[in-house]
Formats: C-alpha cells, structure tokens, sequence
C-alpha cells in the first residue's frame, strides 16, 4: 500500500539528526538567484548554498549537462576510468599550476587526502618523525575527524577525542611567530588565501611569501585550501593565482560543480607518485554525473570576461555594504575580495549575526554568518547587478529593524 507522505519544516524535528538549525521554513524551488518555500515566499539569495551554486539554482547549462550525461553513465566506480572524469581533470590542469589531480566528494575529503598526502610524503622521503602539521587560528578545513582537529577552532573538535597528533596552530598572519616555530620536524602547512568560517580574513601577502618560503627551506608541503575561494569565487579562477605564490597541493570543492557534490586534489607529478596504487581511494570520487558538470563549470567561469564580471559585481556589493555601513554605523569593516564579503559587526555587536540573520529572512533576503560576528555574503557568480541591488535594500529594511531594537 502506497503511503501519503505530508512533509513540512516539522519534518525536520521529528526524523533528521539535530546538527543543524535550519530556518524556519521549507525550500521548495530555487531559480538563479532566488529560492521559493512551501508558502510561496520569494527569497533572494545571497549565500550561494554557501558558496556553492556558483551559476544560480537551477542554471540552464547544468541542467542540460546532467539531461545529457545521465543517458551516457552515472556511475562505474574506480575500477574505470571515463571520458567525463580525464576531461575535467585536463581542464583543471589546463586552467592551474598542477599537473595531476584526484577526486573527491567534498572539501573536507579533499583536505583530508591532501593531508595524508602530505604525510605520505614526509614519511617516504624523510621519515616517520617529520609529521607536524601547521595550520592556523580561525581556520577550517572541513568536518572528518583529521581535518576538524587540524582546524582552528576547537568548538568544531572538542568532545571527539583522542584527536590526531602532531597538530599545531600558530596565530593566522603572524610572520614572526610562524617563523619561530617551522622546523625540519614540519610536513605541511595548510592555509586558507580567505578565511572563510573564521571571519573572511586574508591572508597578508608577505605573510604568504614568508610561508611558501619557509616551507622550501624546511621541505614542508604548502597546502593551500581553496574550497570556498576557489572556481572565481575571488574573481580569478583560484585565489592564489591573484599571489605571488605556487602551493604544492590544492584543494578545491563547493563551487566546482555548481550544486552537485564534488571535490578534488590538485598537486605536482612529483609529490603525486607517494599516492601509488591502494594507498588511498574514494568509491564515488570522479564520478562521471559530477564530473560532467565540473567540465561545464569550469569551462564557464573561467572565461576571462566572465571573472572579470565577478570582480565588478563583487565592486557593487562591497560598495552598497559600505554605504550601509555609514548609514547604521554597526560594522567595524567591510572586507573580501570577489563575490567573498564579510561585514563585521561592532565590538559591542559580535553576538548579534545570527539575529541579523533571522530578520534578513523575515524581509525576504538569505544571508550567511562567520562566527556570532561577522554577516558573510557568497551570492552566484552570475547574480545580476539588479538582483544585488534588490538584495542590497532587504538588507537596508532588515538594518532598520535591527538598529530599532
């Protein structure tokens, strides 16, 4: 007997495990840059399924990508090799510094694999006893257990020990205290360009040169982690490639594929032979359904005119948050690059993010968080300049509720 099923937000409550808290409301349709729910509410959206639908909700393109690869081959596994998965894995060589790549399924997966990389590679060419790794305060790397405990914030790893060793956080952009502290004993170093969950801070670029530097004189790998600035999300098609620096491992996820899970590994021939046959795996990574549209993707955003186009959006909104900023006088700064916005709330205000937030989504307008005290903003990279500006005044009227309390 078939069983009528009424789903609603409550749903929710009664069958899913209690990780999130999700708005208040059911998602029903997403159409470039705006979701619709259960009620019939239009909603734009401003935080691109956190940085990850970089071509809308719904895009044309992908749609017909996805129409045309599921009549061909969805899934055959790693015992194969396809036609989609080598082609987005030329493209994204064609388009970095790297030559060899491998697939995941996310951007914790991919930092994961980059860090055993690493670790690989330090215990075949030096030793069991070069195992440190380096990471930094604010930093976030993903959910698995190694790549939380390598974060830094210990609210995302505590009360999940015995965590991994060899571990150490230094404060983020301290040149001296980086300096310091990298020995022999140090196997990688992994970094955000921005961090993201941390606060959409940057990375300094001396901060950035003295860190690629030390990490060759002491035969340290630099990771660099590019799941959210990564596929123009920064207005190049990698953030680092606005640096003066070259990473030895590259991880990449969120936008590469514009909604569908995916995410990957990118690295030299060199460091990538430490990787031989069964020493890592990933049953879905490369699948052929992903990697179709990772090709489109990235055959789109990496036109030139097309990053170009994001940098000067990204000028549009960082502009109108600026004037909002003078207007309401409740954010320290505005800072970012690209399509990757933060506005930081006043000293007095670090707790109030989430609250601001609930009274976007009341006004019609979704936006992301760092932290209780920054406001960040990772709309699509094709959002329209009036869809900005219609965003831009929710965010005005949900301002004007906030600052009258």
């Amino acid at each position: 007997m078939k069983i009528m099923l009424k789903i609603t937000r409550n749903t929710f409550d009664e069958v899913m495990i209690p990780c999130y808290k999700p708005f208040n409301c059911l998602i029903v349709k997403g159409k470039g840059s705006y979701l619709f729910d259960s009620n019939g509410n239009k909603y734009v959206d401003f935080t691109g399924g956190i940085a990850v639908n970089s071509l809308g909700h719904c895009d044309k393109g992908v749609q017909n990508v996805i129409k045309k690869q599921i009549k061909k081959l969805i899934h055959a596994s790693n015992i194969f090799t396809n036609i989609s998965t080598l082609t987005l894995a030329v493209k994204l060589t064609k388009h970095t510094d790297f030559s060899k790549v491998f697939f995941v399924n996310s951007g914790a997966e991919a930092n994961e694999a980059a860090l055993k990389l690493a670790r690989r590679v330090a215990f075949n060419l030096y030793g069991e006893n070069k195992n440190e790794i380096i990471s930094f305060g604010h930093s976030f790397h993903g959910r698995t257990l190694f790549s939380v405990s390598v974060g830094g914030q210990d609210k995302y790893s505590d009360g999940f020990g015995p965590k991994p060793g060899a571990i150490t956080h230094l404060p983020f952009n301290d040149i001296e205290t980086f300096k310091q502290h990298i020995s022999d004993k140090t196997c990688a170093v992994i970094l955000e360009p921005i961090q993201g969950e941390g606060g959409i801070i940057e990375a300094n670029p001396d901060f950035l040169k003295t860190v690629r530097d030390l990490c060759t004189s002491h035969n340290a790998l630099l990771i660099l982690d590019e799941v959210q600035t990564g596929v123009g999300r920064c207005g190049t098609f990698y953030a680092y490639q606005d640096t003066d620096i070259i990473p030895d491992i590259l991880t990449s996820a969120k936008g590469l594929a514009a909604g569908i899970p995916i995410g990957s590994v990118m690295t030299s021939d060199e460091i990538a032979k430490h990787f031989s046959p069964g020493t890592h795996g990933s049953t879905f990574g490369g699948n052929p359904l992903a990697c179709a549209v990772g090709t489109y993707v990235v055959n789109t955003i990496s036109d030139k005119a097309f990053l170009n186009n994001v940098k000067a959006k990204g000028i549009i909104l960082k502009h109108s948050l600026e004037e909002l900023k003078d207007k309401y006088g409740i954010f320290k700064e505005i800072r970012g690059k690209g399509l990757l916005l933060g506005a930081v709330l006043n000293e007095d205000l670090q707790d109030k993010a989430g609250e601001i937030q609930q009274i976007c989504a009341k006004y019609g307008l979704f936006i992301l968080t760092a932290g209780h005290g920054v406001l960040r903003f990772a709309p699509a990279l094709n959002i329209k300049n009036k869809t900005i500006k219609e965003g831009v005044n929710l965010l005005d009227k949900a301002l004007a509720d906030f600052t009258k309390v």
